[in-house]
């Protein structure tokens, strides 16, 4: 009966040892903030870009390390200026002359409880702010020829400097006078060898 007890003392304390974790864990992360809507909706279609994003909180986020960037489909930033939270609101002004298209909101803020957050959300321009520049013609760089570029029906010819000599290739001298200099060592140590060898007396002498 004794080890049945400890078995099951021993499962009781560990189901209160994981049911305390995990309140410990879900307290902090139900304590953070949320994003409840926001300025443009996403997916949403607007007329032209907005002069303004925004984005709506359950509580008020601390306003020190807010940022919210705004791009387009180039990847171009309209964000302009700081962020501004009023109460659960932060919003973040945009540049004027926007084009149309698709745009990413990114925003991050610090929770009332000291925790980043961030997000993402987007919209449709269908329609350029005004004052957007439109192309009307070929650009300068399609119309005046590059430096160097031929005419056409001419061949540009590869211009060949004055008193253009192949140079001279010392890696051959110098790989032949290597190879000379170690035949020569081979053949003195061959040499020495020999004398060696001559001038030892012959068994039976």
């Amino acid at each position: 009966m004794r080890p049945i007890r400890r078995h099951l003392l021993s499962l009781l304390l560990g189901s209160f040892v994981f049911a305390g974790a995990s309140l410990g864990l879900a307290g902090p992360a139900a304590a953070h903030d949320a994003a409840e809507s926001s300025s443009p909706a996403q997916g949403a279609s607007v007329p032209t870009p907005p002069e303004q994003v925004s984005v709506t909180f359950n509580n008020n986020p601390l306003g020190l390390g807010a940022s919210i960037s705004v791009k387009d489909a180039s990847g171009t930033e309209w964000a302009e200026g700081p962020v501004e939270i009023i109460d659960n609101v932060a919003s973040q002004k945009l540049r004027a002359g926007g084009p149309a298209g698709e745009y990413t909101v990114s925003w991050r803020v610090v929770s009332a409880d000291s925790h980043p957050i961030e997000g993402t959300f987007g919209f449709t321009a269908t329609g350029a702010a005004e004052g957007t520049a439109q192309a009307t013609g070929p650009t300068a760089a399609a119309t005046v020829p590059g430096i160097g570029t031929a005419e056409p029906g001419v061949t540009a010819e590869p211009a060949v400097p004055v008193n253009a000599e192949e140079p001279f290739q010392w890696s051959i001298v110098i790989f032949a006078a290597v190879a000379l200099g170690l035949l020569a060592t081979l053949a003195i140590l061959a040499r020495r060898r020999l004398s060696d060898g001559g001038g030892e007396p012959a068994d039976g002498e």
